[in-house]
């Protein structure tokens, strides 16, 4: 398995060096991402269309991207995986990363964001969130910080938690009320 994982992120990563414009797109897009995700996120808390039902949704949304963050940092209690680039599997563009390679925590940030939203049946907007998850953990690959594999657990984490917070976080509770009705 890990051959076809190498094999996945050395192509991805091969793309890398071949255009200065696409490089600094996906260095871009990895390093302010997952901020202009959480940015989006926070702007919609004023948005005047079913204001309660997107609180809540946003609301949500804010716990599944803490949770799934929580729970990636409990899986690096137990998993040390190397870099790509340290087993000679990508060319790194950015910095160095000290922090094991699994999961990508920006690719959990940014589908718990996505998933969040479409679990709570905003379609529209939360395909826009769904396309952007996909270019941020593309984009992780591009850059040669993460193996694919590392972004698909990221997504995968990511899902779980929104659908976790979608299950214990009902919608109307005296609580959510509370919440969404701040400012």
């Amino acid at each position: 398995m890990y051959e076809l994982d190498a094999a996945v992120t050395h192509a991805i990563n091969g793309l890398a060096g071949r255009s200065a414009a696409v490089d600094f797109l996906m260095i871009w897009i990895s390093a302010i991402g997952v901020p202009l995700l959480v940015l989006a996120v926070a702007i919609q808390w004023w948005r005047r269309t079913d204001r309660p039902r997107t609180r809540h949704v946003l609301v949500a949304t804010g716990l599944s991207f803490l949770l799934s963050l929580a729970l990636n940092q409990l899986i690096l209690l137990f998993f040390h995986r190397l870099r790509p680039y340290d087993g000679g599997v990508t060319q790194l563009l950015v910095a160095r990363s000290a922090d094991p390679s699994f999961p990508s925590d920006h690719a959990t940030a940014s589908f718990a964001i996505a998933a969040a939203i479409l679990l709570h049946d905003m379609r529209r907007v939360g395909l826009g969130f769904l396309a952007a998850a996909v270019l941020v953990a593309y984009s992780r690959v591009h850059i040669g910080t993460h193996y694919a594999s590392d972004v698909l657990g990221g997504a995968l984490i990511g899902i779980i938690a929104a659908i976790i917070v979608r299950a214990a976080y009902p919608e109307g509770t005296r609580i959510d009320r509370w919440v969404t009705g701040i400012l």
